[in-house]
């Protein structure tokens, strides 16, 4: 078994990216986004979750997180994305005015044959944010994201992100953060 992308520190912080399986752009519409949002928050209320930084990519999400006392990061991922992955295929399935239902779905089966899906891919990719250079370097690839995917022009005018937060030093955001001090 491999020990490369494992959550090595339980009480460590980690930048984390997940995809959607084949990089699906699934995150295009603002419903399926403020879904992932209050998945998020549920984990952070319910599951000891704590969020440092975010941001959601038409495909994929970024996080910088870490867990609270008596709460593990993989059992927090795990149960995110088994949880998101089933609640993201049935609203795919049932939304009629979803243009692109059919084609998502095929894409999501793991054969042509299968009744069986799989919404995101399998790796967390999570690494360790243990020194200031490194949680700067990461706080900026997170929230510079939409800016070099040309969505807006600067970080904190992107609604689906955390750097809205930084900005201003204040919660403005749709998910509430624990702030980075550095």
């Amino acid at each position: 078994m491999s020990v490369k992308y494992k959550f090595k520190n339980p009480v460590g912080l980690y930048f984390v990216s997940f995809a959607t399986k084949d990089w699906v752009d699934v995150f295009t519409r603002n419903e399926y986004k403020l879904l992932l949002c209050e998945n998020l928050r549920y984990c952070q209320d319910n599951k000891g979750l704590e969020i440092y930084a975010w941001c959601i990519m038409t495909n994929h999400l970024h996080l910088i997180i870490g867990a609270k006392d008596g709460f593990l990061l993989p059992n927090i991922m795990r149960d995110f994305k088994k949880h998101t992955s089933k609640l993201f295929l049935q609203t795919i399935a049932s939304n009629k005015h979803e243009s692109r239902r059919e084609w998502m779905l095929n894409i999501f089966k793991l054969s042509k044959d299968s009744f069986r899906y799989q919404f995101w891919q399998h790796d967390n990719h999570p690494i360790e944010v243990w020194s200031e250079e490194v949680i700067i370097q990461k706080l900026n690839y997170l929230h510079n994201n939409p800016v070099a995917e040309r969505y807006v022009d600067k970080a904190e005018d992107y609604v689906y992100s955390s750097a809205r937060d930084y900005h201003s030093d204040r919660q403005c955001g749709l998910i509430k953060i624990n702030f980075i001090t550095i």
